[in-house]
């Protein structure tokens, strides 16, 4: 390996350590953890953290992404590995509730990094990927008889994203419990069934949500 070649290898390995020690300190200490703790959990220097990213934003940035690539890799396996898709379907939203979390609690408390995520390309291509994924799923499922006919992948996309928002001040033991019972809810009222009620308004669509 040239000079340059290693470089750029040790380089993207400090950001790669970087992002993981950022995304476990925001986990589990909220988004204010100091930048000089995510440099030492990393095990580089604070003058590389901030070589890599100038500021918090920029590291939110990072993390966020980082996130969306996991979202989308949990959906991926789901689907490959799973014999149907209502358990593909159910695995997804159990497993990607974490990260998912995690990303409405830094959309909350960076607003701004937020807005400007979503006219970010690498972001929009992450979304569309994955909206396509789980709209494979809710069709096969509903093809097998398991999801009712009247919802799509917008949708499910819209109940865990209001479901996962955080609540302020809520201790973390009730919020994970919170989380994993009522997820358990949504997927039940996702499920087919001869008396299910009626919903009040059309369908969200994909088109929707774009």
């Amino acid at each position: 390996m040239n000079s340059d070649r290693k470089l750029r290898a040790d380089a993207q390995l400090n950001r790669e350590q970087i992002i993981a020690a950022a995304h476990a300190l925001i986990a589990e200490h909220g988004a204010d953890v100091p930048m000089e703790e995510v440099a030492r959990r990393a095990g580089v220097s604070t003058g590389t953290l901030y070589r890599r990213f100038p500021n918090r934003h920029a590291l939110i940035r990072g993390v966020a992404l980082d996130g969306f690539h996991r979202v989308i890799a949990i959906a991926r396996t789901a689907e490959d590995e799973e014999p149907d898709a209502w358990a593909a379907l159910s695995r997804f939203v159990r497993q990607a509730g974490g990260e998912l979390r995690l990303a409405a609690g830094l959309a909350m408390r960076f607003a701004g990094t937020w807005a400007t995520l979503r006219d970010d390309p690498e972001n929009r291509r992450m979304r569309e990927i994955l909206l396509k994924i789980l709209d494979r799923l809710v069709r096969r499922a509903q093809a097998d008889g398991k999801v009712r006919s009247d919802v799509g992948a917008a949708d499910l996309s819209m109940m865990m994203a209001l479901l996962l928002r955080p609540m302020p001040d809520l201790r973390a033991d009730l919020t994970q419990a919170g989380v994993d019972r009522y997820l358990t809810l949504m997927l039940d009222g996702l499920r087919a069934r001869p008396d299910a009620a009626s919903l009040p308004s059309p369908e969200i669509t994909l088109a929707d949500l774009a």
